[in-house]
């Protein structure tokens, strides 16, 4: 059965973002502690928009007969589908009774319930090739350039993002992991499925602030890049972080104009490609 990197190797592939047409705006900001991002529609451009959503016409769907065939299930790719999306809100309401704010799956279990394979290396080889197939992913563009500027410069990185078992190994090979490995600090790293909640919860933005304060880096001089209103750029906000909201790509930009409670917060900045931050941080630390 193929490892991970085959996997990765068989489905990853450029992808480019779509513009939004959105202006940006870049106010004088001051010399940046850190950046920390969100992954999905920010450091990467998502097919899907963003991890996790069960859509009604994913991309793929094509692929997925011969993934099934490979894993020997005998679900039709609908149906499967349907069990997965059953399977992610029952595990959110026995969270949700017990209190948790914005509950996170383990993807792994979830799908361990729904194909019932014993060999847990073959449900996360499983669970990973459907992430890609329906959900692919690619740098967004300047990401690479920024991260390497960033560790050039030694301005910490770090992320907060929803995210599966899957999303670090996604990151390592798509940027490399030596990259990967020493410009995202691991002490900056939150990922959603390992803290047991998801954005737009404080807990994962107080998490990263405590963390932050340990290293003596204030809150205010952190920036927070990420492309939804709700889910970025309020909680760093009240978490006392600078933010960016980023408006690169028309498939993951979450304005949420519609939503009462969301219009009266505004990003420090919009960046509309990362090359922009990248001069920025090529003024920090310098």
């Amino acid at each position: 059965m193929e490892d991970f990197d085959d996997i990765c190797r068989r489905y990853l592939g450029p992808l480019e973002p779509i513009a939004t047409g959105m202006r940006a705006n870049l106010p004088k900001m001051g010399p940046c502690g850190a950046i920390l991002f969100d992954v999905y529609g920010t450091l990467l451009v998502s097919g899907a928009g963003e991890i996790g959503l069960v859509q009604a016409q994913p991309s793929g769907m094509d692929r997925l007969p011969e993934l099934l065939k490979r894993y020997e299930i005998a679900h039709a790719p609908r149906k499967l589908q349907s069990m997965l999306r059953r399977g992610i809100e029952a595990e959110h309401r026995s969270q949700q009774a017990k209190g948790v704010d914005f509950p996170e799956v383990d993807i792994v279990r979830i799908w361990q319930e729904i194909i019932e394979l014993r060999d847990l290396s073959l449900v996360k080889a499983f669970a990973l090739a459907y992430e890609l197939i329906t959900n692919p992913v690619f740098p967004m563009p300047g990401a690479g350039t920024l991260a390497r500027l960033c560790k050039k410069k030694g301005i910490p990185m770090g992320i907060i993002s929803n995210a599966q078992f899957y999303t670090p190994i996604v990151l390592a090979w798509l940027f490399g992991k030596e990259l990967y490995d020493s410009a995202f600090d691991p002490r900056l790293r939150f990922y959603s499925w390992q803290q047991g909640c998801a954005k737009p919860s404080a807990t994962l933005f107080n998490r990263a602030k405590a963390a932050l304060q340990s290293m003596g880096i204030p809150s205010e001089s952190v920036l927070y890049v990420g492309n939804d209103m709700r889910n970025d750029i309020r909680p760093a906000t009240e978490a006392g972080f600078r933010t960016a909201l980023f408006a690169g790509d028309r498939r993951s930009l979450r304005l949420r104009y519609e939503d009462e409670p969301f219009r009266d917060v505004s990003p420090d900045w919009i960046v509309t490609h990362l090359n922009q931050l990248a001069e920025a941080a090529g003024q920090s630390n310098s």
